[in-house]
C-alpha cells in the first residue's frame, strides 16, 4: 500500500519540505498539513531516485517504516504530539534497530540480526519518528571514509568523487542529499563532526556519558559504554541537534533509578553576548589555506556582531590547556580503547621497534597503545581527568572555543592498504602537501580526550565549491551551550546549503 495521490498542492508542500528541519517537519504533520505517510513516500522517493549513486543508505525498511507512519498519522488523528511524530529519520548502521542486521561492514557480521533498538534507537522510535532504515559507515567504524565489503561505498552528494565522510558519513550524506531531516552517529575522533563538515551539515558530540551507547556495534550484546566514544545527533539545523539532544539523554535505565541529568541552560543566547577564543593553528603545525579560511570567516563574523573575541596571544600563561601533550594522550586512551585492535602494518611494527623509550610524541603514543598496560593506562585516565579540570578552568573565562574541524574539506576517494600508511592532499600557502592519516584529526580529537561537548556548524562553501566548518567546543555538560552557539551563527549568517541536483528536483 502507498500514499495517496497528491495534488499539485500537497506536492508543492512536500517538496518545500524536502529540506525543511524535523521541527517545521512535525509541526506540518501536527497542523494536519502533510500526513505522514505521504512524507515517508517522498523521503522514499528520493532515496529510490539518487542513492543509486551516493549510496548512503546501507539498510532500509520501506514496509516497517510504512507500518509506522501509518501507526503515526492515526496517532495524529486522535490529537497525540510527540516532538518527532511521524518524522521519517535514519540512524548509522552501527545502531541496533529491532529486526534489522547490525554488521559495522563486517561480511563476518552481516547476518547479525538485531532483537530490539538500541537505547538511543529507542528513545527517537518513543518520540515518533519513523525509522526508514541505516546509513552506511566504514569498515567496523574505524575511518574517515565510508564504504565496506557488504554496503559497498557512500559518496559525498556535492561530489561523488569525494567522501561524505566517515564513520557517520551516511548518515552526514543523507542529510545533505534530502533523504531525511535528522541522524543519529556516533564519534569517537570526529565521526559526527568530520562528515558534517564535508557535507556542509550539523553535527554535535555530546558529553562523554551523556548518551547511552548500549544496543552499538557488531557481534552485539555489549554492556558497558567504549571509552572516549559517544552517540548524538546531525541535523540541516542547530535546533534539531537540540531537539533530538533533549530525547536522547536519560536513557540508561539503571542509572535511571537514581541520577537525572538536567543540562546547564545555554550560557549566552546572541552571538555578540559570547566570550568567545578562536584557536587557528595547532601547535607545531602550519595552518592549512582551509584552517586559515575558517578562523578569518569565525573572526571577521564575530568582531562584526561586537562578539567577544580572543585569541591564544592575548590569554595569560597557563590559561590555554596543553594541546600539544593532549594529543598523544588522546592517541594513548583512543588506542587503548579498542577490544579487539586491528593488526599494525609491517611498516609500523618495524617504526614501534626503532622508537627510543623517551619518545612521547603522538606516533609513538598510537603506535604503543594497544599493548598498554593497565597501570599505564591507569596513569594515562588521571592525565585526562586533570585536562578536563584545565579545560574547566578556562571555561571560566570563556563560553565557547571555536577551532577548525579538519585541515581540508571532503577529500578524494582513497582505499589504498594499509590504511594507517595513507596520506591525503592539504593545501597550504606554499602548495599541497600529503599528510598522513593521523595527522588529520587534531582539531576534531580536542575535545573528545576530556570529554567535552562540541558541534560542527557550516559556515559556507570555501574556494573550490565545497562545504567547510567549524566547530564550537564548551564546558564538560554545557552541551547547550554550544549548540546554542552554533544557532545563533545560523541565525545570523545561514547554515545548511542543498548541494547542486539535489534541490529543486521533484523526485516523487
Amino acid at each position: 500500500m502507498t500514499a495517496t495521490p497528491t495534488t499539485d498542492t500537497a506536492q508543492d508542500l512536500l517538496d518545500a519540505l524536502t529540506f525543511a528541519s524535523a521541527r517545521e517537519q512535525a509541526a506540518a504533520l501536527a497542523d494536519g498539513r502533510v500526513s505522514a505517510l505521504d512524507l515517508l513516500e517522498h523521503s522514499l522517493a528520493r532515496i529510490d531516485r539518487f542513492d543509486s549513486a551516493v549510496n548512503a543508505i546501507a539498510v532500509r525498511d520501506d514496509e516497517g517504516a510504512r507500518r509506522a507512519a501509518r501507526e503515526a498519522d492515526a496517532a495524529l488523528a486522535r490529537g497525540e504530539r510527540k516532538p518527532l511524530l511521524g518524522v521519517p529519520i535514519t540512524v548509522k548502521e552501527s545502531f541496533d534497530v529491532a529486526g534489522l542486521v547490525t554488521s559495522g561492514g563486517n561480511p563476518q557480521y552481516a547476518g547479525n540480526r538485531a532483537e530490539r533498538d538500541s537505547l538511543a534507537v529507542a528513545a527517537l522510535r518513543e518520540a515518533g519518528a519513523v525509522i526508514i532504515g541505516k546509513s552506511n559507515v566504514p569498515l567496523a567504524n574505524a575511518d574517515l571514509q565510508s564504504y565496506n565489503d557488504v554496503y559497498g561505498l557512500t559518496g559525498n552528494p556535492w561530489d561523488l568523487t569525494r567522501t561524505p565522510g566517515g564513520s557517520s558519513g551516511g548518515s552526514a550524506a543523507a542529510l545533505a542529499a534530502g533523504y531525511v531531516a535528522l541522524e543519529l552517529g556516533s564519534d569517537i575522533g570526529g565521526s559526527i563532526r568530520i562528515p558534517a563538515h564535508f557535507t556542509g551539515v550539523f553535527g554535535h558530540k555530546p558529553s562523554y556519558g551523556l548518551v547511552a551507547m548500549r544496543g552499538t556495534g557488531a557481534s552485539g550484546g555489549r554492556i558497558v559504554d567504549r571509552d572516549l566514544s559517544v552517540a548524538g545527533p546531525l541535523a540541516r539545523s542547530a535546533a534539531d541537534l537540540e531537539l533530538a539532544l533533549d530525547l536522547l539523554v536519560n536513557r540508561e535505565p539503571l542509572a535511571a533509578k537514581a541520577w537525572h541529568v538536567t543540562l546547564p541552560p545555554a550560557r549566552q543566547t546572541r552571538l555578540r553576548d559570547f566570550r568567545v577564543l578562536v584557536l587557528d593553528t595547532w601547535p607545531g603545525t602550519e595552518a592549512s589555506l582551509s584552517e586559515r579560511w575558517v578562523i578569518e570567516r569565525v573572526v571577521e563574523r564575530l568582531r562584526s556582531q561586537g562578539t567577544r573575541l580572543s585569541r591564544v596571544s592575548d590569554l595569560p600563561a597557563g590559561l590555554l590547556p596543553n594541546l600539544a601533550s593532549s594529543h598523544p594522550l588522546f592517541r594513548t586512551l583512543s588506542g587503548a580503547s579498542l577490544a579487539e585492535p586491528p593488526p599494525l602494518s609491517a611498516r609500523a611494527q618495524q617504526r614501534l621497534k626503532q622508537l627510543q623509550p623517551g619518545d612521547q610524541s603522538a606516533e609513538a603514543a598510537r603506535l604503543r597503545a594497544p599493548t598498554l598496560s593497565h597501570r599505564e593506562w591507569l596513569k594515562a585516565d588521571e592525565q585526562r581527568f586533570a585536562l578536563r579540570h584545565a579545560w574547566e578552568k578556562l571555561f571560566g573565562s570563556f563560553d565557547v572555543v571555536v577551532t577548525p574541524v579538519a585541515p581540508a574539506p571532503a577529500f578524494a576517494h582513497n582505499h589504498s592498504e594499509p590504511k594507517d600508511e595513507r596520506t591525503y592532499p592539504v593545501a597550504y600557502a606554499d602548495g599541497v602537501r600529503q599528510l598522513p592519516f593521523f595527522e588529520l584529526f587534531y582539531w576534531a580529537g580536542l575535545p573528545v580526550l576530556p570529554g567535552l561537548p562540541a558541534t560542527s556548524f557550516p559556515l559556507g562553501l570555501g574556494d573550490d565549491g565545497l562545504p567547510v566548518s567549524a566547530q564550537a567546543v564548551g564546558a564538560y555538560l554545557e552541551d547547550r551551550t554550544t549548540v546554542a552557539f552554533a544557532r545563533a551563527f545560523e541565525a545570523a549568517y545561514g547554515g545548511f546549503i542543498a548541494p547542486p541536483g539535489y534541490a529543486g528536483d521533484n523526485a516523487s
